[in-house]
């Protein structure tokens, strides 16, 4: 049975007014980034974690900590240091000597929103202690699993790999965000913004918008967005070039891409895709959508080879190469 596009849509304009809301109170605090606070919000109403990479400066800490003022849910950070351990994360069993038991201790993993600051400052043991929590939103202490509340969201900072003092995260970590985003540098006029608003320290109030309630009812809005049978082929169709090129007609490119994206990237394109729609105030995704939110979905899934290393083509080229070429329907 065909949905009724026009309900959802008006639906959509009703619940995308807080959005609106929100994206007002970040602009607040927030000079430009426009593009950051887009994906903040896509992640958060498609179920996705963002990891976020910039150099230092460019106000990644201070986006997502905003975000969470706007949220009136539980909110931890955790600065990642190279002699953090992961029970610094995750929690750990405790001995109490007057019951001659062990207590379970949580640590600030057990949250609604987790600001992952730096994360790449951490060594691999560290990184990897949020496998099972971002895949499977639970934690295993011992022999016990507790369920992690629900939204649970990882948002996460990282300063570029060329950085002093920074690990690499492993495939499996990065492809457990949804988005990986690329700031780059403020406008003239922007920084000039910034300048105005910041040269005297003072605190911006920022209102909470949103609780759990209404976060948990906007994410059931964005379920229902219209995604029609024609882009869910192209979504696939995109994916599927990244895999074996050379079937999808791209010869020249079966030898620059060494891994494709997987089946989780599908998935998360599509919903980011309808959660774009819902914050652009549409019941339905259009083709323009899913193109704009492929670099950020796909630029951490796809694994150049060293012959695309050698002619210094990126991850980023293949994608834009793959969005130029694959027929849009």
């Amino acid at each position: 049975m065909q949905p009724d596009v026009s309900e959802i849509t008006r639906e959509v304009e009703r619940e995308a007014l807080v959005v609106k809301q929100i994206e007002a109170e970040l602009g607040k605090v927030i000079v430009g980034q426009e593009y950051l606070i887009d994906r903040l919000l896509v992640g958060l109403l498609a179920r996705g974690h963002v990891l976020i990479e910039g150099v230092p400066g460019l106000g990644k800490t201070l986006a997502v900590k905003t975000l969470a003022r706007c949220l009136a849910i539980d909110f931890k950070r955790i600065q990642f240091t190279p002699d953090l351990l992961p029970a610094d994360l995750l929690g750990t069993p405790v001995y109490d000597q007057r019951s001659g038991e062990f207590q379970t201790r949580k640590g600030p993993v057990f949250t609604h929103i987790l600001l992952a600051d730096e994360i790449n400052r951490a060594p691999a043991k560290v990184q990897s202690a949020l496998l099972e929590a971002m895949e499977e939103r639970q934690v295993t202490l011992g022999q016990t699993t507790y369920p992690l509340a629900e939204p649970f969201l990882v948002l996460a900072t990282q300063n570029p790999i060329e950085q002093e003092g920074t690990y690499p995260l492993a495939e499996a970590q990065t492809d457990r965000f949804m988005l990986k985003l690329k700031l780059r540098y403020p406008s003239r006029a922007e920084e000039q913004e910034i300048l105005e608003r910041m040269l005297v320290e003072r605190d911006f109030e920022v209102r909470p918008l949103l609780d759990r309630e209404r976060l948990l009812a906007l994410r059931r809005t964005v379920d229902s967005v219209y995604l029609d049978a024609k882009l869910r082929g192209y979504v696939l169709d995109l994916i599927a070039a990244t895999r074996e090129p050379r079937a999808a007609g791209l010869d020249d490119l079966s030898n620059l891409i060494g891994f494709g994206a997987s089946p989780r990237a599908t998935l998360y394109l599509a919903r980011a895709a309808k959660a774009m729609a819902l914050v652009r105030g549409r019941g339905y995704v259009i083709p323009e959508d899913v193109k704009e939110l492929a670099p950020d979905v796909l630029r951490h899934r796809i694994i150049p080879t060293y012959e695309a290393e050698a002619e210094e083509v990126t991850a980023d080229d293949l994608v834009a190469r793959l969005l130029d070429r694959v027929e849009v329907p």
